[in-house]
């Protein structure tokens, strides 16, 4: 019977196993079959508090598991495979093995939406990116192109005027399907342009991005652009298949927390990703790990307290 058991292994997962870990209620963590979430696929990482000269994003990870099984998390790359909530104590299946807790922290995080064209993944971290806020400051003075059309598309944009000498929103549409207010800042600022009608279909460059192949869903024409980097912008899901039927989910998919910690089944707790549908930041999702982790804990105290004793 395990005490804990921590469902994803990202800053939120992690963070949450040391809290727990401190706490003495030795968590287990199954970290899926790559842990890290997605900071493995990040660079540089310039804005997590403690590191004034940066610091990769794996080894950032490799920091924070060290650090929870320094005080006895127990990290095993396995996936979760499928979870019973309704009863108790609460069952975790993995392939090859099933594990009873008696309560679970879900930090499964969220996963961005890539276009899976060629070039992209061996360029990620290398001018391809999806996250504005982690690696726009890398791109000063540069030409940088957006792709998406939404309100995420909008406001990565506006965000990466503050860096690059020109950005370029590439939509598959001739419309945004941004809000009204979103799209008219956009349209209005005088740093971006728009490609419409067109789709990326290649992302070139060796070690870093220099151009990208563009298709012309109206006219039917290619052609290639020179561009410095491409941050991709057309959504995330959650990682939440697994939850389905078990826990409350919005229709996005994104887990129900009332106050970014409790679940609707007493004693699973969220953190991260899962559940942030708005900040989706490491620093954001450490802080929601502790949070989870602490009320974890003050859960377990009260259920020990709660159990009659024998005269």
């Amino acid at each position: 019977m395990e005490s804990v058991i921590i469902i994803g292994s990202g800053p939120a997962g992690l963070t949450a196993a040391i809290y727990a870990a401190r706490a003495n209620l030795n968590p287990l963590v199954l970290a899926g079959g790559q842990y890290g979430g997605q900071l493995m696929l990040t660079t540089d990482v310039e804005n997590y508090p403690g590191f004034p000269a940066g610091i990769m994003g794996p080894d950032l990870m490799i920091a924070f598991r060290e650090q929870a099984e320094r005080f006895g998390a127990r990290v095993e790359n396995v996936d979760a495979a499928s979870v019973d909530f309704a009863h108790r104590p609460f069952i975790v299946r993995t392939a090859e093995q099933e594990y009873s807790a008696k309560s679970v922290i879900v930090a499964s995080g969220a996963s961005a939406r890539w276009l899976n064209v060629p070039g992209e993944e061996p360029l990620r971290g290398r001018g391809v990116s999806t996250c504005a806020t982690c690696d726009g400051a890398f791109f000063k003075g540069k030409h940088i192109y957006v792709v998406g059309g939404g309100d995420s598309a909008m406001e990565e944009a506006l965000f990466l005027t503050r860096f690059g000498k020109r950005v370029t929103i590439v939509h598959r549409r001739d419309t945004l399907r941004a809000s009204k207010i979103m799209a008219d800042r956009a349209l209005a600022h005088e740093t971006i342009d728009f490609i419409w009608n067109a789709v990326v279909e290649e992302v070139i460059g060796t070690t870093h991005v220099t151009g990208l192949k563009l298709h012309d869903l109206k006219e039917g024409t290619r052609r290639t652009v020179d561009a410095d980097a491409l941050f991709i912008a057309i959504g995330h899901d959650p990682n939440t298949a697994l939850f389905r039927g078990q826990l409350d989910l919005d229709r996005a998919g994104y887990i129900v927390s009332p106050d970014g910690t409790s679940t609707n089944v007493e004693g699973v707790f969220v953190a991260g990703d899962v559940y942030d549908i708005r900040y989706k930041q490491a620093v954001t999702a450490a802080g929601l790990g502790c949070r989870a982790a602490i009320d974890a804990e003050r859960y377990l105290e009260a259920l020990e307290f709660s159990v009659p004793v024998s005269p």
